[in-house]
C-alpha cells in the first residue's frame, strides 16, 4: 500500500512541478512531462505524430537517430512478463535496433539516401514509405585515434545483478576492441567522484581490466559531478582530430547535483561544444531514468544503448562499436517535401521527440543526430495518396522529395544528399527489409494500443515475417519473431 501511495504521490508532484506546460528542449521537442512507472522508471512523454494534410503543411523535418535503447528496453520488459509503458516505445528506436541492407553512398556523398513505398499492412489503401540513410562504411574513412573516458556509476541502485556485473563484463568486453594507442580514462561515481585512472593506454588492457572488475556499488548518485569530472578528464586528454568521447555507464538516477532534466540538457549542450562526444549504455530494470539518458545523448552528440545481457553488450560493444566511435555524419537531419498532387496526408511513425521546425532545418547550427560508419538510419512515414491533376507543386511528378544534410565531424563543412522519389519506388513486391520494417512498426503499433493501428495484429506480424529468409539468417531478426510470439498482452 506505502509503495502504492508513493507512486501515486509521485506522479502527482510531476503533475504540479512540470505538467503545465511545453518546453522545447534546444533544437529537440521535448515534452517537460515525465512518466513513471510502478518500477520506478522514467520515461519523456510521447505524444503520437498525427496525419498531416500535405495541401496544408508539405513540409515535414527531423533530427535522425541510431539510438536502439527503446528496443532492447522493450525486449527485457516482454521476456521479464512486465508491463510496457506506452512512452516506452520508441518506434524510430525499434526500426534502428536492426541492420539493413541499404544502397551504399556514391563516392564522395559520405551518406547515400534511398527509398521504397509498399501497402500499408495494417490500414487497406495507405502506403508506407521507408527512407533509408547508410553512412559511408569504415573501410573507406580514416579511423580516428580514441581519447575514451569510461564514466561508471557505482551507486547504490546499481547493486542488483543486471546492473554493476553486467556493467563490469560489458567494459571489459570493449576493451578488448581497443587498440594500443588508444586513450582510456576511467571516472566512477557514487555520494562522490573519484578518477581510477587518467590517461592510460590501451596496451594496459589488463591492468584497466582489473580496476574495472574491483568497482563495488554503495552511497548515493552524484551523477552531475561524474559528468564534469569526465568532461574535465576528456579534455586533459584531448586528441585534436580524435574520437574524443565520454561512454557512460548508469541506471540513469542522479539524486544529487544536476537531478533536473532542463538543467541537465543545458549543462550537456554547453559541453558539447567542447568537441567532446558522450554516448550512454543504460542497465537494470526498476530505477532506470530513460528521460535522463534520452536527453544527455539527444544533446551531447551520442547514441543511446540499453544492455539486457551479455549477448546485447557484444552486440552494442563489439559488433558496432567502430562505427559508433567513428561518426561520418554530424548533426544528421531529414526533410520531407510532399506534393499534394500525389500525397494528400502523411504521418511521420515515431521520431516524435525529435522533430524540428523547417527553420531548424535550414539552420547550420541546430544540433541534431550522428550516425556512424557503416549505420544506418531509418523512418517510415504512412501515406494517404491523391491524384488531383488541379494541384500545382513545383515537385511535377515527383512524389515527394528527402532531403538529408549533415556536418563533416572534422571540419564542420555541410553536406547534401537530395532524393526524389516518385512512382517508380513503389514496389508491387517489396523488400524483405520494407517488410520487416513494417512488422517492426505494427509490434510497436500494438504495443502503444495506438488509436492508428488499424488492423494491426500479432498474428500478421507472425504470418508476413515467417516466410522471409532475412528473418530466418539474422538472429536478431530471429529473436524479434520469437519475441512478437511470446508477447501475450
Amino acid at each position: 500500500m506505502k509503495k502504492i501511495f508513493f507512486v501515486f504521490f509521485f506522479a502527482l508532484l510531476l503533475f504540479v512541478f512540470v505538467g503545465c506546460g511545453g518546453h522545447n528542449y534546444g533544437s529537440y521537442n521535448y515534452p517537460m512531462v515525465v512518466v513513471p512507472d510502478a518500477l520506478g522508471e522514467s520515461y519523456l512523454d510521447i505524444t503520437e505524430n498525427p496525419f498531416v494534410s500535405a495541401q496544408e503543411q508539405s513540409t515535414s523535418a527531423f533530427a535522425l537517430d541510431t539510438s536502439t535503447a527503446g528496443y532492447a528496453n522493450i525486449r527485457r520488459m516482454i521476456n521479464q512478463g512486465t508491463t510496457v509503458p506506452k512512452s516506452a516505445v520508441k518506434i524510430e528506436e525499434m526500426v534502428n535496433y536492426f541492420k539493413y541492407d541499404y544502397p551504399a553512398p556514391a563516392p564522395g556523398d559520405g551518406v547515400g539516401v534511398s527509398a521504397e513505398i509498399i501497402d500499408c499492412p495494417w490500414t487497406p489503401g495507405n502506403k508506407l514509405l521507408t527512407i533509408g540513410v547508410k553512412a559511408e562504411p569504415l573501410e573507406i574513412i580514416s579511423p580516428r585515434k580514441n581519447n575514451l573516458v569510461f564514466l561508471l556509476d557505482v551507486s547504490g541502485s546499481m547493486a542488483a545483478p543486471n546492473k554493476l556485473p553486467l556493467m563490469q563484463d560489458a567494459f571489459k568486453l570493449f576493451l578488448e576492441t581497443l587498440d594500443d594507442d588508444d586513450t582510456i580514462s576511467v571516472v566512477t561515481y557514487a555520494s562522490g567522484v573519484s578518477v581510477r585512472l587518467n590517461g592510460a593506454k590501451g596496451f594496459e588492457k589488463k591492468m584497466i581490466a582489473n580496476i574495472i572488475e574491483d568497482l563495488t556499488a554503495e552511497g548515493a548518485t552524484a551523477g552531475s559531478k561524474g559528468l564534469q569530472t569526465a568532461y574535465a578528464v576528456a579534455a586533459q586528454n584531448f586528441i585534436e582530430g580524435g574520437n574524443n568521447r565520454i561512454i557512460l555507464g548508469t541506471d540513469g538516477d542522479f539524486n544529487v547535483g544536476i537531478s533536473n532534466n532542463k538543467k541537465l540538457e543545458e549543462f550537456i549542450t554547453e559541453k558539447r561544444k567542447s568537441g567532446v562526444y558522450i554516448s550512454v549504455l543504460g542497465f537494470g530494470t526498476g530505477n532506470l531514468k530513460d528521460d535522463k539518458l534520452e536527453i544527455i545523448t539527444q544533446n551531447g552528440n551520442g547514441k543511446y544503448s540499453y544492455i539486457d545481457s551479455i549477448n546485447e553488450a557484444r552486440k552494442v560493444l563489439v559488433e558496432e562499436i567502430g562505427g559508433t566511435l567513428n561518426v561520418v555524419a554530424k548533426d544528421a537531419k531529414a526533410q520531407v517535401t510532399f506534393n499534394p498532387r500525389y500525397v494528400k496526408e502523411y504521418r511521420l511513425l515515431g521520431y516524435e521527440n525529435k522533430l524540428l521546425t523547417d527553420e531548424e532545418f535550414e539552420d547550420e547550427a541546430t544540433d541534431a543526430g550522428e550516425i556512424g560508419a557503416g549505420h544506418v538510419a531509418t523512418a517510415v512515414y504512412e501515406l494517404v495518396l491523391n491524384n488531383d491533376k488541379g494541384v500545382e507543386s513545383s515537385l511535377g511528378n515527383n512524389w515527394l522529395q528527402i532531403a538529408v544534410r549533415f556536418k563533416s565531424p572534422e571540419d564542420d563543412s555541410p553536406g547534401e544528399v537530395v532524393l526524389p522519389v516518385n512512382e517508380s519506388h513503389e514496389k508491387s513486391a517489396p523488400s524483405e527489409d520494407a517488410l520487416f520494417i513494417s512488422g517492426v512498426i505494427e509490434f510497436a503499433l500494438l504495443l502503444r494500443d495506438s488509436e492508428y493501428k488499424g488492423n494491426a495484429s500479432r498474428q500478421a506480424i507472425i504470418a508476413r515475417l515467417s516466410e522471409l529468409n532475412s528473418v530466418e539468417n539474422d538472429e536478431y531478426k530471429k529473436e524479434f519473431l520469437e519475441l512478437v510470439e511470446k508477447y501475450n498482452k
